[in-house]
């Protein structure tokens, strides 16, 4: 089981703990940039939208409306 968890410590000792975790092979510690890495794929679709909504913007519509509209389905 893979999962990834952005972590603040609050205590001096957490680092500590976290370091053994790493030393036991528990856990690996991932740059952040590798964490939240967005597909390129993702990244152009975002850019088509908004160029698409900046020559349309009567398309846009409000959250509450967004919102109403899922909920009645």
């Amino acid at each position: 089981m893979s999962q990834i968890y952005r972590i603040r410590t609050k205590k001096e000792y957490a680092a500590g703990v976290i370091e053994d975790l790493c030393k036991n092979d528990a856990v690996v510690l991932v740059p952040e940039e590798e964490a939240f890495d967005v597909p390129q794929w993702q990244k152009e679709e975002v850019r088509k939208r908004i160029e698409k909504y900046k020559q349309n913007p009567e398309l846009l519509v409000s959250e509450k409306v967004f919102f109403d509209m899922r909920n009645e389905e």
